[in-house]
């Protein structure tokens, strides 16, 4: 008897170009990766999920889509559809763009859908176990619809329209004012993930319908970014909610690193003759010669024109640029010129003009004590200061904490 075929499960995220409370909204990067990147690695990390599908009316959009399914090797699961205006503006539903995404993806693939997911890039930290828990409640225990929700214990209030109405308690008595274990239980709907029997959703044309399952999640992950004040939020909260990401030496094919402030403690001594000095740290030397012997290629670029950046990179034997106003398109220059894809390369800074780096490499790391909006942007942050052996620390997650080198050098281009 042959086994059941495997329902095709496929997960929409709407990402609109357009956005009043936040512009750009869905490119707004928390943890050093875009809104609509961080929903595509949940999406694609969901074991239910067969193929993701981003609709949107943006190009830029689009193109950080594919970058993040290209990061993970998957690819070939994600699907770019474009979404027509009519259906892009303030007032369409998520429910329009996601009927619309269904009928293309089906017709493109010459498949029929099963079921269907709605992952919003507007819940940051969103996990590939909130995906999966809504896709298996369809999928496996029979419910026709399914939403992430997260305990609530408060008391709601709302004020009445008339003046005879006063206030009121919606899910209470005001009079009465019992204890939290003493009261139901209230959910929260997080706005993160949905699911749907796909028949049923083309029938109903909505995301709640026949039995719907509610898939608990972690209430300290519930945010949904509507204007500036939660996107700083979610950035504050981004080191302390995302797993860490550390990168491997599979993962990297060159190391970029700016210097004052992240080879250095970002002091600078000035002696009577106007000669400047700094700090270095020998851990940070040995760590770069182990990333050199590894065969990883290496750069210094720094925006300072100084003597002292291009001594210390000829002491470490490692190529340098300085004097760099547009450090991005130096280092896209550099990356070109050595067949080095950027999101393959891991950039260290610890200050704001590095940030348009950050935005190019696919591995922005900040040093411990840079400046706010580097952390913010950054992917991964080293728990060292720059000048204090913050380089030693990343070579140790690229080659080991003994900095044993491979015994079998990565293929990767050379300087």
């Amino acid at each position: 008897m042959q086994p059941p075929p495997t329902p095709t499960v496929v997960a929409v995220i709407p990402a609109r170009g357009g956005s009043k409370g936040v512009p750009a909204k869905n490119l707004a990067e928390v943890g050093g990766v875009p809104l609509v990147a961080r929903a595509v690695r949940a999406a694609l990390g969901a074991p239910e999920v067969t193929d993701v599908v981003v609709t949107t009316d943006d190009g830029a959009i689009a193109e950080a889509a594919r970058t993040a399914a290209a990061d993970l090797r998957a690819g070939h699961r994600l699907h770019c559809v474009e979404r027509p205006a009519a259906i892009a503006g303030d007032t369409a539903t998520s429910e329009a763009a996601v009927l619309h995404a269904l009928d293309v993806y089906e017709a493109e693939r010459a498949r029929t859908v099963d079921v269907v997911l709605l992952v919003q890039c507007t819940s940051p930290f969103v996990s590939r176990e909130d995906i999966d828990g809504v896709a298996r409640a369809v999928v496996h225990e029979g419910a026709d619809t399914a939403v992430t929700v997260a305990p609530f214990h408060g008391f709601v209030w709302r004020d009445g329209h008339a003046v005879e109405e006063g206030t009121y308690g919606v899910n209470h008595d005001k009079s009465v004012r019992p204890r939290r274990q003493d009261r139901p239980q209230d959910h929260l709907e997080t706005g993160a993930a949905y699911a749907m029997d796909a028949a049923g959703f083309r029938t109903h044309r909505h995301r709640f319908f026949g039995h719907t399952a509610l898939v608990r999640t972690d209430p300290a992950r519930v945010l949904e970014i509507d204007d500036p004040h939660d996107l700083a939020r979610a950035r504050a909260l981004a080191p302390l909610l995302d797993p860490s990401p550390l990168p491997s030496l599979a993962d990297v094919d060159a190391v970029v690193l700016d210097f004052d402030g992240t080879q250095t403690d970002d002091r600078v001594m000035i002696d009577s003759d106007g000669r400047e000095t700094v700090a270095v740290h020998r851990g940070d030397g040995l760590g770069i010669a182990a990333l050199r012997k590894a065969g990883v290629p290496l750069l210094i670029l720094s925006t300072e024109q100084n003597p002292v950046v291009a001594a210390r990179a000829r002491k470490l034997q490692v190529p340098v640029l300085h004097g760099i106003d547009r450090k991005d398109e130096a280092l896209k220059r550099w990356c070109d010129e050595h067949t080095i894809a950027p999101e393959r390369v891991l950039y260290v800074g610890n200050d704001v003009n590095d940030l348009p780096c950050f935005s190019l490499a696919g591995w922005p790391v900040a040093v411990a004590g840079a400046h706010d909006s580097v952390r913010a942007a950054a992917r991964a942050v080293t728990t060292t200061p720059g000048g204090y052996g913050a380089i030693r620390e990343i070579a140790a997650w690229l080659l080991g904490p003994t900095l044993t080198i491979p015994s079998t050098p990565p293929t990767v281009p050379t300087t």
